[in-house]
């Protein structure tokens, strides 16, 4: 008998013989039933809130174009599995083939896309699939532009961790606005523990 099986028992033959209750099931609000629009709106309004920057895609290059402009961008590190035909010309997009933490930190940011976002958080999911990316190129850089399609936006966190499923398996990456916190002085102080700066594209909206 191992020292734990005896502990176990000993507690059990102190306590007496107990009938184990039930856990109720808990009944709470796991949706918020909004439309698409609604949906989108508050997401856009959670992410304002948090200072990032948000765009609604007519024309997904144009709008990353517009994007890097309004931020003096000229290049990007992107994951491999980014779609090509998403990329605007007379920009430079340098793939992430196994890039050290150096050209990382060094680069002008990152182009990203996600897994799900959540309206009620304003939070964005990376799975950091190939059009995702590892998890360096959402942290490191002091830059992200990520790309959120309309569909992948669900109204709360338990929609969003179901949204997780097919992915249990990989690392999971959640963003609420640029990196930022306070130290004991109440300073705040942005781009610890990821970029300080996040842009954020709706597609298809």
């Amino acid at each position: 008998m191992s020292a734990k099986t005896e502990i176990l028992r000993n507690i059990r033959e102190a306590l007496g013989a107990t009938k184990e209750a039930p856990v109720p099931q808990r009944e709470y609000r796991q949706t918020l039933a909004l439309s698409t629009e609604a949906r989108i709106e508050l997401f856009t309004d959670r992410l304002r809130d948090y200072n990032a920057t948000v765009y609604r895609a007519a024309s997904i290059p144009d709008t990353i174009a517009r994007a890097l402009t309004n931020r003096g961008k000229t290049s990007l590190i992107i994951p491999p599995g980014l779609p090509p035909e998403w990329l605007p010309a007379g920009f430079r997009f340098l793939p992430d083939t196994g890039l050290d933490y150096n050209t990382i930190d060094a680069s002008e940011g990152a182009l990203t896309a996600c897994t799900a976002a959540i309206a009620l958080t304003g939070t964005i999911i990376l799975s950091h699939a190939a059009h995702e990316g590892r998890r360096a190129l959402s942290l490191i850089p002091d830059y992200h532009l990520c790309l959120v399609r309309a569909e992948q936006i669900v109204d709360s966190v338990p929609e969003g961790i179901r949204a997780l499923a097919p992915h249990r398996t990989r690392p999971i990456t959640t963003i609420s606005g640029p990196s930022a916190t306070a130290d004991i002085e109440m300073i705040r102080v942005k781009g610890v523990h990821g970029p300080r700066t996040l842009d954020v594209m709706i597609l298809g909206a």
